[in-house]
């Protein structure tokens, strides 16, 4: 299952009118075959290449990490896979590309991952970006790296960067200025408001019915479907104050089989109620900030994240990520890939 493309699309659907999701930022979610690109609104890019998933290969995966802007190298990482057959993973790697010895990889803190050199680094960007076969050895075991799909999720990483044609290409590297590469955007800046502690007491029935009304059309809601429950009794508003007249109404809009969905709307305290939505696949509020997280699979190895925060005036789209493919790489996934990143104000700063 495809955590980037099922969890973001369901975002989309969730939200197709929302005013909130109205600001764009340069981003890009793209896969191909074995290999995945995630680049945020900064233009920093990631790519995590893994294992072939046709046979029996052991799980591994490599991120390649690029900032925008003129002169920027290849930051790559190597992590394998640590639910494979029940060995104890080495903390040592034998590098190899087509045959070729290219030292060692050590293997750190408690998620084992190692840094690869520059001459490492350069080294398996050529052979992925062609016809290469890259290869980690430890103990009489292999872990290869499947290059297709590679060159595509390169070219792609290029074109967002603005780097086609120049001699920093992953691809097609040719004589262009670098002072054409497209410079690196900084992260919005974000402020938290302050939000009133605790829950809001239930409404009287009278005033549930208007703003289950209300709700049902707005548009946007059509996709919450367990609204139906909340007329039936079976399911229940929640309400958090956000201001002296405003709170954040929700309720259940979805369930699957590993994960289910909450709608959050901005409303007044009392009619009308005007409800603004949010999202309607969060999972969990905290002190002014809804998140969202969900499964691409039932055991847990690939998950999807967003964030929204309250700055007094509406919630804004802070975050959004996965961890990529569901290849078996760790529980909680492999990888961060972020589209949407954000900054918060230092404390005490004003």
């Amino acid at each position: 299952m495809r955590i980037a493309t099922l969890f973001l699309a369901s975002l989309a659907a969730a939200n197709p009118a929302n005013p909130l999701w109205a600001t764009e930022f340069p981003k890009l979610s793209f896969q191909h075959h074995d290999w995945e690109l995630a680049c945020d609104n900064t233009r920093t890019c990631r790519a995590a290449g893994y294992h072939a998933e046709e046979g029996r290969n052991r799980p591994l995966s490599v991120l390649l990490e690029r900032r925008a802007g003129p002169g920027q190298a290849f930051d790559m990482k190597l992590r394998l896979g640590d639910a494979d057959d029940g060995i104890d993973l080495p903390a040592t790697l034998a590098m190899q590309v087509d045959g070729r010895a290219l030292g060692s990889v050590k293997l750190t803190g408690e998620e084992s991952i190692g840094n690869l050199s520059a001459s490492q680094a350069q080294a398996l960007l050529r052979a992925v970006a062609g016809s290469g076969k890259v290869s980690w050895r430890a103990g009489g075991l292999t872990w290869s790296l499947s290059g297709k799909g590679a060159s595509a999720v390169l070219l792609k990483m290029d074109e967002f960067q603005g780097r086609l044609g120049t001699p920093s290409a992953a691809m097609r590297k040719e004589s262009r200025s670098e002072q054409d590469v497209l410079p690196p955007l900084p992260a919005p800046l974000v402020t938290a408001a302050p939000v009133p502690a605790g829950e809001l007491a239930p409404m009287g029935k009278e005033e549930e019915r208007i703003l289950l009304a209300t709700l049902r059309k707005t548009a946007g809601n059509e996709d919450c479907g367990d609204l139906e429950a909340i007329a039936t009794g079976e399911s229940k508003f929640a309400y958090a104050p956000l201001t002296s007249t405003t709170m954040l109404v929700s309720a259940r809009c979805w369930r699957g089989a590993y994960n289910e969905g909450y709608g959050y709307w901005v409303a007044n305290r009392k009619p009308p109620f005007g409800p603004v939505a949010v999202t309607q696949s969060g999972t969990d509020y905290d002190k002014g900030v809804i998140g969202a997280s969900h499964k691409g699979r039932g055991i847990g190895d690939c998950w999807g994240h967003d964030e929204w925060v309250w700055d007094g005036r509406r919630f804004v789209h802070t975050a959004s990520s996965t961890t990529g493919m569901c290849r078996g790489i760790a529980a909680g996934g492999g990888w961060t890939l972020p589209t949407l990143v954000s900054r918060r104000p230092a404390a005490g700063a004003r």
